[in-house]
Order: C-alpha cells, then structure tokens, then sequence
C-alpha cells in the first residue's frame, strides 16, 4: 500500500462550476478544505477576467452541444463528432497509451499562456495540498510550481487521456480513482502506481455516518422493505441481509419514492415528465412518490410545474406524492439532494457521477447516456448488477412493478451496497494522513 510521512489536517478543495459532476465530487470533501470553502477554479473571488473568458467558452460549448444532441439526426452526428474529443480507446489489448492527445496538447497550450496562473499563485501563500475534482487545475498547479502535493479525484467509472499528465513518468500529480479500473487505466497512461490510490468515489458523509455506515445501513434496511414487497429478495438472501445490515425493521418509515434527478445542462427533463404521466394513477393512489430534481436550474423547475399543471391531478401534484428539489445555490441543493437520498428508493439518473451512489445502496434506473464516459458508467453499473437500463418510460407504471415484485431492485439496491467502494471520504482523509488505505 502506499504510504506518507507526512500528516495533512487541510487541503485546498478544487473544482469548476460546469455541469454538477465536479462539484458533487468535491461537496463532500469541504470539511477538508480552509473555512470550509471548495473553490471553483472559473468562478472564484478575484479571477482575471481572461482567465473566466476561457473557462465560459468551453462551459458554454458544452451545455449547447448536450442541448442540441435533442435535434433529430443532426444533433446527434454534431455531439458525435465532440464526444471523438474524449472518447475511451478500448482497454483491451493492453498497451502503452502514454502518448497525448490533440486535447490534452490544446489545455496545456492554453496554460502556457497565462491560464491559471493567478489561481496558483494565490494558493503558494498556504501551500497545503491541493485537491482537484478536474484535471485542468491539477496542471496548473503543476505547470506554474505549486510546492505543495496536487491530488486528482477521478469521478468517472473510467477516463480518456486528457485526464493523465503530458508527461506521466515525471508528473508529481497523484489521483484518488473511484474504481480499479480507472487505477489500470491511468498505469496504462503512464502514471506511475506509487501516484495512484484506489479510494473509491466520496460519497456525502451524511447519507454514511462513520466508517462504520450505521446512517446508509439503517436506510437501506428501510429501503429493502420498499423495493421488496413480496419479501421474495428476502427469503431468498436474509443471510447475506443480516450479515451486512443486521435486522431489517418490522415496516419502513416512508412509501415507495422514486427520484429523477436532471442533468446540469437540463438534459432528459422530458423522461421525467413521461415517468410522472405513466404513474400519475398510481401517485393518485398514493402507491409510489416521486421526486423530480431540478437542481439549481430555474427553467427546469418551472418546465416541470408547467407539465405537471397539465395532468389534471385529482389534488394538487405537491400535495398528491410530487416533490421538486431546486436550490438557488449548489450547497443548498447538495444538501437538499443528499438529505432526499435518505427516503429514497430508486434512483433514475443518466449513469454521470451518480452511478456511484449505487454504493448507497440506491438502484438505479439508467437513463440514456450523454457522452462517451457515461457509456462506460453504465457499463460499470451493469457489471455489478446494481441498475437496470430503463424500458419504454411510457409503460413505466408496468415494468417499474414488475421488477418490485420479483425483487430485482431490492438484489440492485445490494449489489451497489456491498461491490462499490463506499467509503471514498474516509480513504482519502487516510491518505493525507499517511495511513495506509
């Protein structure tokens, strides 16, 4: 195992406000960072304003590529030709991948301008370590001779190139990866395995507890009630029940709740509606709740109260088993987020960074993926029989019962559980300790 001498209280907890993968990562690593504080590497206190030019354009970009993706047929050939930009190449035959790409080439370009600087440059003042939810603070800090140590959290199932230094053998860069296979890739890439650490991804304290998981052990014993009402799951496997969560409590404390959770460009808001439209009887009847998450975008919220407003439900949709969560801000959603994953059941998500919170025990219904990581996410979901790839979301109300009586979700929802990495946070706190993980 690897090992520091070196014994680390604080950090400087790093991400960038494009979409919410990176910034899910880094919320639970915020007790790490000075104050309590992440910084947002294109939006923080000060930053030159040639430095955020840089930093809208590609957010920019990218919300308007996963927008047009909707675009019958010429959407999908122009989101084609971006994804070519991070595609995976495949990781087998093994082989020496090493060699950059033409993206990685265009970042370090852009850094050896002046990208950047001014971030690191604050940062020397207290050359703690740094850690990054993104590649690209990772080498600026590099580039521009941060003193301290730079960490890399990795928030995919697996990555391209982009995300291993230029020169990978010389690097001091170190990385926290979420998966085995991401801790292959990047010796594929030419990391050296001294600077890799398999942590498994930060999950959010709250929905753990300590290491021992007493919270996320006493919520999936409620969960388990729900997602197998016949009790057939638990006939079949109350050994492996027990072994893990002790006893299950007599009823749960909550109904079935399914969440749809939207993507940071707004992507799939549609799904959500027809879900809610194939099971508004059944809301009706106060046989399932749904939460639908809007985030921090405005407009998705109100596209939902819209459409929600035009199914004709016997009460109004919040009073009838609807919920919406939207926060102004990303702290107050994560917290509102994190806190509706406790009374959650099912988790229907495109497989982003929330293909590990199957390691909540949360199954997941997979929606369609944007992007060529996220094919790799789901494939990671399906390999450890934690999800389930959505069917027809207008026949939701029939195959959504069918796999609750057999018990499918119930074996997803312990599959997630037992095979991920869930102790993410713990892991890397022993790693800026010294301790072996």
């Amino acid at each position: 195992m690897n090992t520091f001498k070196k014994q680390y209280k604080q950090a400087w907890i790093i991400d960038v406000s494009m979409g919410y993968g990176h910034q899910r990562t880094a919320y639970p690593l915020k007790h790490l960072a000075p104050d309590g504080q992440v910084i947002s590497a294109n939006n923080y206190p000060g930053i030159p304003s040639s430095d955020k030019n840089v930093w809208e354009a590609s957010r920019k970009f990218y919300e308007f590529i996963s927008g047009f993706k909707r675009v019958p047929l010429i959407g999908d050939l122009c989101f084609f030709i971006f994804d070519q930009f991070q595609k995976i190449a495949d990781f087998y035959p093994r082989r020496n991948l090493s060699q950059p790409n033409l993206f990685l080439k265009q970042t370090l370009g852009t850094i050896k301008k002046g990208w950047g600087k001014h971030l690191i440059e604050k940062l020397k003042q207290n050359p703690i370590p740094i850690i990054t939810t993104f590649f690209v603070p990772a080498y600026m800090a590099e580039f521009y001779d941060y003193p301290g140590d730079i960490y890399c959290v990795v928030c995919d199932a697996d990555i391209a190139r982009a995300w291993a230094p230029y020169n990978p053998r010389r690097s001091k860069i170190k990385y926290f990866a979420p998966t085995s296979r991401v801790a292959s890739r990047l010796q594929l890439y030419g990391v050296r395995q001294e600077n890799i650490f398999l942590t498994g991804y930060p999950l959010p304290n709250e929905n753990i507890g300590s290491e021992k998981m007493e919270i996320l052990k006493s919520d999936i014993g409620q969960r388990i009630l729900n997602l197998d009402p016949k009790g057939l799951y638990q006939q079949r496997y109350m050994t492996l029940i027990q072994k893990y969560l002790g006893t299950l409590p007599e009823k749960s404390e909550h109904p079935l709740t399914l969440m749809f959770a939207v993507g940071g460009a707004g992507a799939q808001k549609e799904i959500a509606v027809n879900v809610v439209k194939s099971l508004k009887e059944k809301i009706n009847r106060e046989e399932i709740k749904i939460i639908l998450v809007a985030g921090i975008k405005n407009w998705v919220k109100n596209f939902f109260i819209r459409e929600l407003s035009n199914l004709d439900f016997e009460n109004d949709p919040a009073r009838s088993g609807i919920e919406i969560i939207y926060a102004k801000n990303m702290k107050e959603y994560f917290e509102k987020f994190n806190a509706a994953l406790r009374i959650t059941d099912i988790l229907w998500t495109k497989p982003s960074e929330l293909s590990f919170y199957s390691g909540l025990g949360l199954p997941i219904i997979i929606a369609p993926s944007v992007g060529s990581q996220e094919n790799f996410n789901r494939d990671w979901l399906i390999q450890h029989h934690a999800a389930i790839v959505q069917n027809d979301p207008k026949y939701t109300n029939e195959w959504l019962f069918d796999f609750l009586k057999t018990g499918s979700l119930a074996d997803a929802a312990m599959h997630g559980f037992v095979e991920a990495r869930n102790l993410g946070v713990f892991n890397i706190e022993k790693v800026l300790k010294g301790e072996e993980i």
